[in-house]
């Protein structure tokens, strides 16, 4: 199959984190398994532009991607040249698939894809949360939703959740909502190569410890870092450990730190990548994901691929998965509960042990990029099936 993949964002941008690395695996996986694929997306790293600038196409892991300059309107990643090239091409794909809401890109490859007879299918990718909407949404994104993705959502052939909770979010809005299909993201199952001379001198001194609790993600309010500070502090161990890039929650989270009394206790690392990342995976003793909400959760399948136990809350998507397959625990938004779990896991290394191997063998059976891209492949072509039939 000819398959198309639209995000606002891609590769090396990683801003946006779990979507980007999803969007690449399973374009990748694909590939890997006889599709040709391409990624239409813009210049853009989030909110700022990609330095250094990209070419305008290139090859990245057999996927060929397509980089079109944001002119104006850089909130909605609007590309006046995208949309020429999805006019000039859509039609020659099999199938479109968007990723992300209130993004220009997806409004327009879903209105050239409907015109060209193309099927599409929408990925949310965690954005279509009725809460988080209310909360901190405002009435722009009600808006868009009424005007714009309203009909992006019901034209589409079917909607892709990464897990049950995305779907029962998305059935909360008043839409007439097509099929849909949940299947969990994948991840990557390369392990640290053991070349600590390539590491960070940072993250070689905190794998030296045994007590490091890792946080790993955007720098958002939504990520319930308060009260993960909150739970450090009622224990009165444990180093907390926090990498990932700003989401303009930093400061109000440095803020938190100081009142706590953790400024010992608690190391921001910003954004980490690479080797870096997979050692301190690996070194660090759990990884805690206290979100008020997570569609998914990717770090979870990152954290079982290194061999380390997850604490998640019930608002993750993959605390379903912690909880089947018995590779941590999952709460709910308690502090003391949160607390609790991660005392456990400090004390108890053999149980460390044990789920850390549990999830390592469900992520290398289940969750690896070509299996997950299997179940994409047989997605897509039923979809293209049944709408040869219907023709």
């Amino acid at each position: 199959m000819k398959i198309l993949q639209v995000t606002p964002c891609y590769l090396p941008g990683l801003r946006y984190g779990g979507p980007i690395a999803s969007v690449h695996g399973l374009s990748r996986g694909l590939v890997e398994r006889g599709h040709e694929v391409e990624v239409f997306t813009t210049d853009m790293d989030a909110w700022e532009r990609l330095e250094p600038a990209p070419p305008a196409q290139q090859m990245i892991d057999g996927v060929e991607v397509s980089y079109f300059p944001v002119r104006f309107g850089k909130r909605f990643h609007r590309s006046p040249d995208m949309s020429s090239a999805l006019q000039d091409r859509v039609a020659e794909f099999d199938l479109v698939h968007l990723h992300g809401m209130f993004t220009w890109p997806c409004y327009a490859a879903a209105r050239k894809a409907l015109l060209a007879g193309v099927p599409y299918v929408l990925s949310p990718r965690g954005m279509l949360v009725h809460d988080l909407i209310r909360r901190r949404g405002s009435s722009r994104k009600k808006l868009w939703i009424r005007a714009v993705d309203r009909k992006t959502i019901e034209n589409a052939e079917l909607i892709h959740n990464t897990s049950e909770l995305e779907d029962w979010e998305l059935r909360k809005f008043n839409f007439d909502i097509p099929h849909t299909a949940t299947i969990p993201n994948g991840v990557e199952l390369d392990s640290f190569d053991g070349d600590w001379a390539l590491i960070s001198p940072e993250i070689c001194e905190l794998a030296k410890r045994e007590d490091v609790v890792l946080f790993m993600g955007r720098l958002n309010w939504k990520k319930g870092l308060d009260r993960l500070v909150e739970a450090i502090a009622e224990l009165g161990k444990g180093h907390l450990v926090i990498a990932g890039t700003d989401d303009g929650y930093e400061s109000a989270l440095r803020k938190k730190i100081v009142q706590l009394g953790l400024e010992n206790q608690v190391t921001l690392l910003g954004q980490v990548s690479g080797r870096n990342k997979q050692a301190l995976l690996e070194s660090a003793r759990m990884l805690v994901l206290p979100s008020f909400n997570e569609n998914f959760g990717n770090v979870v399948l990152e954290a079982m691929a290194a061999g380390i136990p997850s604490v998640v809350t019930v608002d993750v998507g993959a605390s379903d998965l912690v909880e089947s397959v018995e590779c941590g625990f999952v709460v709910d938004g308690d502090v003391g509960q949160l607390a609790d779990a991660i005392d456990e896991l400090l004390e108890d290394g053999e149980l460390c042990e044990l789920m850390g191997a549990a999830g390592y063998r469900a992520a290398e059976e289940r969750f690896s990029w070509t299996s997950i891209a299997k179940r994409f492949e047989a997605l897509y072509t039923e979809i293209s099936r049944d709408r040869r039939l219907a023709a």
